[in-house]
This record gives structure tokens, sequence and C-alpha cells, in this order.
């Protein structure tokens, strides 16, 4: 029964896990830390083929905990969006 237990233990978080998910929306797209720059800039690999320096915006910067390889959020910035962007 200790098996049985474990296991609904681990689905149950699975399930804690995925409701906190934030799908993109509009504009924003899925991207891949590469690599932290420094003073809340990253590096950000994003699913549309382009590569963006992106910042953590002030009213995140204490509540979004990122490291390399995690997956976020990107919203382009409406001039330069090829190049800039926000995590959210």
């Amino acid at each position: 029964m200790s098996k049985k237990k474990e296991e609904m233990e681990r689905q149950e978080k699975m399930q804690m896990e995925i409701s906190r998910l934030h799908l993109p929306r509009g504009i924003q797209c899925f991207g891949i830390i590469e690599q932290r720059l420094g003073g809340s800039r990253m590096r950000v690999k994003c699913l549309d083929g382009k590569t963006r320096i992106c910042r953590i915006p002030g009213r995140l910067t204490r509540k979004l905990w990122v490291r390399d390889n995690d997956i976020v959020v990107v919203e382009p910035w409406e001039y330069g969006g090829d190049e800039k962007g926000d995590i959210i």
C-alpha cells in the first residue's frame, strides 16, 4: 500500500505543477534561457528561431527566479522585437 500512496503523491505533485503553467498569448512565445548576463538580463533562445536579450521587469524581480535552461514565456518589445524582450 505504501507504493500506491507514493504514486498518488507523485501524481498530485505533477498536477499542482501543471496548474501553475502560463501559456503564451498574442505575440508572446516560449524560450529557453541560454545565459544569464547580470542585471536581471539574460540571453534567451525563442521558439520562433530568434535569440533575444530579455530582462525581468521590475515588478517581477523578487518573485521570479530563473536559471540556465529554464523554459520561460517571452514578450518581444514593440520596437526592436527581434533583439529584445521581457520575461513574463
